[in-house]
């Protein structure tokens, strides 16, 4: 399966975060972008969260070994899932990034294969393929 480095995003690989900030935070981000040292707001707060997280990379590093968590993108195809039944597989998914499944999987076909699934990050599914796993997601 296709895996990206963590860190690497695209268009569309991203979720949209809602945060309050003091005014003194805010002016003090705005004057950074204003002399030039980051084109805009979100550049400077996506730098500062990169830079802090990789300040405990260690401790996330250890952790989501501890946890067994895959890090970055786990993409599930309907092949995957075809596989796992064949071979009478439960998976139990446990991501640090973001987890997908290809449209074409069936809820019923997730269902029967997907014991638990756990997403520090995000989830992208069909309605219908969340809705099956309600009752699974963590």
């Amino acid at each position: 399966m296709p895996k990206k480095a963590v860190g690497q995003e695209r268009a569309g690989d991203s979720e949209k975060l809602t945060l309050n900030l003091g005014y003194v935070d805010l002016g003090r981000i705005d004057l950074l972008v204003r002399e030039g040292f980051y084109a805009n707001r979100s550049d400077v707060i996506r730098t500062a969260i990169r830079k802090h997280l990789d300040a405990h990379d260690a401790e996330l590093r250890r952790s989501s070994e501890r946890l067994t968590l895959e890090l970055g993108l786990r993409r599930f195809t309907r092949a995957d899932l075809e596989g796992a039944k064949t071979a009478g597989r439960i998976l139990h998914v446990r991501v640090l990034g973001l987890a997908t499944f290809d449209d074409d999987v069936p809820a019923e076909l997730a269902r029967e294969t997907i014991g638990s699934i756990t997403v520090l990050g995000g989830l992208q599914a069909s309605a219908a393929v969340k809705a099956a796993l309600a009752d699974r997601i963590h």
